[in-house]
């Protein structure tokens, strides 16, 4: 029995001393940060707790608020927004932030609730509210600037980079004083999404087609010029060629008009051998072509072509045939036969 109640008192003295240090330390996580405020307040000189654990009073005398230092996501609903040629578009922005001194952060947004959660909340309605705000320079940029169609370079990362200036100068403007004082830093601000009204989505789609045409035209303009270069450079090429031939075919004549002058020279010798010659080569040259020749039945040989000329032949005597001028031969004469 003595032993049962040690160990059931031991029992007891363990659980009391669990119960004393869960509200005598705490422990801060390597992505926290915690503020330990006394009687709900931070003293001045008080730092924000890192990772690791630490020793406190038990409730009430101090309690310990915990933030999350990561980087945290604020998003604006989509608004219109006007360009700076008059034209309407619906812009969606976001905003990356997060706890940069807990102690200034705790200071600034403790009266929105005990709660970090709470803190949270009212931090980033300061935020939105800062955002919507840097928003308003899209009316520095026309939509062709944003939209190109050209082919240039978008002007979007020009605009997030404004309203992260906008947005901090909006906090500068504040009633309070800058983001540093509210112990947040502004990692990036950026758009993540854009939509058009109808008018604007015709406009947009008019001004694509309108600059495709001017593309579409001024490819074509190349390719004339590209096509007369091309021409030029062929009738250059051409022009040389034929230069070259030409002054080729005259050395080849020169050459031929010296090589053939021994021969001339015999041919006038004999000028009739070389008219025979050369009516041979005509009659070569003809005769290598189709060609139809009309010979006359007069003529020395084909008499027998003539029907008529077989009438003159009776009872077995020779027809008259006409050699040189006309001479008759052959025939019945003296009755031998």
């Amino acid at each position: 029995m003595k032993s049962k109640k040690l160990f059931m008192w031991g029992l007891v003295g363990v659980f009391v001393l669990a119960l004393a240090s869960f509200t005598v330390t705490y422990t801060v996580r390597f992505t926290e940060a915690a503020v330990v405020t006394t009687f709900g307040k931070a003293s001045e000189g008080a730092n924000a707790k890192r990772d690791g654990l630490h020793w406190k009073w038990p409730y009430p005398f101090q309690s310990v608020t915990k933030y999350d230092t990561r980087m945290r996501f604020v998003q604006t609903k989509l608004e219109t927004q006007q360009t700076a040629d008059d034209k309407q578009i619906i812009v969606e922005a976001f905003c990356m932030w997060r706890v940069k001194d807990p102690m200034k952060f705790f200071r600034r947004f403790s009266i929105a609730g005990e709660r970090a959660s709470d803190h949270y909340k009212e931090a980033e309605d300061r935020l939105t509210g800062f955002l919507r705000s840097a928003m308003a320079r899209t009316s520095s940029y026309r939509m062709s600037e944003l939209f190109p169609s050209d082919g240039s370079p978008s002007k979007l990362g020009d605009l997030e980079h404004d309203m992260l200036v906008a947005m901090t100068q909006s906090a500068e403007r504040g009633n309070d004083s800058r983001l540093d004082d509210y112990g947040v830093e502004v990692i990036d601000v950026g758009v993540s999404r854009i939509q058009f009204p109808a008018a604007t989505t015709e406009a947009v789609v008019q001004r694509m087609i309108a600059s495709r045409n001017k593309l579409v035209t001024e490819i074509e303009s190349q390719g004339e010029g590209e096509a007369e270069r091309i021409k030029s450079a062929a009738q250059a090429q051409a022009d040389t060629i034929m230069a070259f031939a030409m002054q080729r075919a005259a050395e080849i004549r020169a050459q031929g008009d010296v090589e053939a002058a021994p021969w001339l020279a015999q041919m006038d010798q004999e000028p009739e051998l070389a008219i025979f010659v050369k009516n041979l080569d005509i009659m070569r040259e003809s005769l290598a072509r189709k060609l139809t020749l009309i010979f006359s039945d007069s003529t020395p040989g084909l008499e027998f072509l003539n029907p008529s000329f077989m009438r003159g032949a009776s009872g077995g005597a020779l027809p008259q045939i006409n050699i040189g001028a006309g001479t008759p031969a052959g025939g019945a004469q003296g009755g031998e036969r």
